[in-house]
């Protein structure tokens, strides 16, 4: 049975891994309130309100103003690192009318074109960075 210095030591490891940002309890404690704020946006009344004024609808919300900020800024690599989960934040892309691939291709940098070609062709290669802390 490990102790909590093990899982801690094992959920660290998680933070090694380049471009990945795995969805642990810590972020979902984090994100709680972000992630309630993207789901009220499946109601169209919600959908409305936001649209009529991001902010407003935003400030209704009990966030961190790194994640209003964020929200705003559609900074969605930002959001996960804040707690958001993708699957809530698609909500938000999907209001502003933008498919997954169109939405999750400007989280790598790459035109949703290639992005999407990337994906069919299997996903991004095993070969290369594999360690932030190693350099391997």
């Amino acid at each position: 049975m490990s102790t909590p210095t093990d899982i801690h030591r094992y959920l660290a490891e998680f933070d090694d891994i380049p471009g990945t940002r795995v969805y642990t309890a810590k972020r979902a404690r984090a994100g709680y309130h972000l992630n309630q704020f993207c789901m009220s946006l499946m109601k169209a009344e919600n959908r409305t309100r936001w649209l009529a004024d991001e902010r407003a609808y935003l400030d209704e919300w009990p966030l961190s103003d790194a994640q209003k900020d964020a929200v705003l800024a559609r900074d969605y690599n930002r959001l996960l690192d804040l707690g958001g989960n993708i699957y809530f934040l698609a909500k938000v892309f999907s209001t502003d009318g933008l498919s997954f691939v169109q939405a999750v291709g400007t989280m790598t940098g790459m035109s949703t074109e290639d992005y999407q070609a990337m994906m069919i062709a299997g996903g991004r290669s095993p070969e290369g960075v594999r360690s932030i802390r190693e350099k391997r």
